[in-house]
């Protein structure tokens, strides 16, 4: 048999790529705590234990929450309520004593250039006085003062002031002594600056001490409405809590969520009486103290002023005019100055006496300014009489009727500035004792609702542990 040649053999398969390895399955977000925390609660809130744990929780917190809005908005109110009554208000009195010490400084001075070289003790002793005293109410202010505050630089411009207006003063008396007439002319330049510069930078004081006031004023008469909402809203939470209680267990009464009620109960009502009786008493305060005071305050001034230009009427004799328009004809007429202001100041002193006579609540603060509004009148008629001696040409006896002793308008001026001073204390008693009663309503009131606060939020927790022990 022929050979056969080798055939070739099937062919091996070639070789495949290993398939690919699985991927890893990624990795599960991280979750927060708080969606963590999230899901605790609701899944606890499926439970019946788990609910009333919430309930305790949103209760002490609701109650712990009120207690300290309540504490903070009381001391916040009774903090301010303190500054009207210890800080503001005497702040503001001593600015407007300031301004009366250097209008009455200013009368004086004028009043005792005209007697000359017969210028009594008590006038010199007055004078002395009322500049010691308006420099020891500057230093006060100073020290009350904010730094670089408005106050602060003008109590600096005024202790400049007062040493260059005392030295123009004491010019003018020696002058006077030695009968020179530009004396008259350095007391005309001493009352310039006093009635120019030092008195509105005074009144400026005066105002910006008022404004002060009346803030801390703003700030502690509001209601605490922060405080009175959370009360009804913890009162109401606590209200469904017992009523859910009573539905679950037929029990009608948990003790822990009664006191706990029952401590913000006292809470909301001390709150409310509190703060009502103190704005009450702070009002009445304002509107029959510090109110009156002010009026009080601007008739004295008006007085002081017109006494200093009464008595500048004779030092000038006529050496400053002012021109002024006649309102019955329309014509232009040519006065004294000073007369003229005079009469202006009395004009003001009238409508603040009127003004003070309609604010005063009782005989004691009425009795003193119906007084005044007497001399007032008395004061006028002997300036008429005065000014028609001195146009006559009888200076001597124009003089006597202003600086004289009895009979001369010096008494009814110092009979108008008593009774004005009496008025003065008595509305002065009336504030303290107004804003002082406002102030007590509030003692107390901020340290008490935090403590029942606590006590009521550890009511609350208690109440629903018991509730919570049954299911033990």
């Amino acid at each position: 048999m022929p050979a056969v040649p080798p055939q070739p053999g099937p062919s091996a398969p070639a070789p495949q790529a290993p398939p690919p390895a699985p991927a890893p399955d990624p990795a599960p977000a991280r979750r927060t705590a708080f969606a963590e925390g999230f899901d605790q609660v609701r899944a606890a809130a499926t439970t019946e234990p788990g609910r009333l744990r919430i309930i305790g929780a949103a209760l002490a917190l609701l109650v712990v929450l009120f207690g300290a809005v309540t504490a903070w908005q009381s001391e916040e109110r009774a903090g301010a309520a303190d500054d009207v009554l210890h800080k503001s208000q005497p702040l503001s009195s001593a600015a407007a004593d300031i301004y009366l010490y250097l209008a009455d400084a200013n009368t004086t001075a004028s009043s005792g250039f005209l007697a000359g070289g017969q210028e009594s003790a008590d006038s010199r002793k007055r004078y002395e006085d009322d500049i010691d005293r308006a420099a020891a109410g500057l230093v006060r202010a100073a020290s009350n003062s904010d730094p670089d505050s408005p106050a602060a630089k003008t109590v600096a411009e005024l202790n400049t002031l007062l040493p260059e207006y005392k030295g123009l003063v004491e010019q003018a008396r020696t002058y006077n002594r030695q009968g020179f007439p530009v004396g008259g002319a350095y007391l005309r330049y001493a009352n310039e600056k006093m009635q120019e510069e030092m008195l509105p930078k005074a009144q400026n004081l005066y105002t910006s001490e008022n404004q002060r006031l009346r803030a801390d004023y703003a700030d502690a008469t509001p209601y605490p409405w922060a405080a009175i909402g959370l009360g009804v809203l913890a009162l109401a939470a606590l209200a469904w809590a017992q009523h859910r209680n009573y539905r679950r267990t037929n029990r009608v009464l948990n003790h822990g969520l009664v006191a706990a009620t029952a401590t913000a109960t006292v809470v909301l009502l001390w709150l409310v009486v509190g703060h009502t009786v103190a704005r009450a008493g702070l009002n009445d305060s304002y509107d029959h103290g510090v109110r009156s005071l002010n009026v009080l305050h601007d008739a004295r001034i008006a007085s002081l002023k017109a006494r200093g230009n009464e008595n500048l009427t004779l030092v000038a004799r006529g050496a400053e005019t002012v021109t002024v328009t006649d309102g019955r004809t329309g014509e232009k007429v040519t006065l004294d100055a000073y007369d003229h202001d005079f009469d202006q100041d009395m004009d003001a002193l009238g409508k603040g006496l009127a003004q003070a006579s309609g604010l005063a609540d009782d005989d004691k603060g009425e009795k003193p300014v119906t007084a005044a509004q007497g001399n007032m009148k008395v004061w006028k008629e002997r300036h008429a009489a005065a000014r028609e001696q001195d146009d006559f040409g009888n200076y001597q006896a124009a003089l006597n009727r202003v600086i004289g002793g009895k009979g001369a308008t010096g008494e009814c001026f110092d009979s108008v500035d008593h009774n004005l001073s009496l008025a003065l204390t008595h509305e002065e008693s009336e504030f303290r004792q107004s804003a002082g009663d406002g102030l007590d309503a509030m003692t107390g009131l901020s340290v008490g609702a935090a403590v029942l606060a606590v006590l009521g939020a550890a009511s609350a927790v208690l109440g629903i542990g018991r509730r919570l022990s049954e299911y033990r």
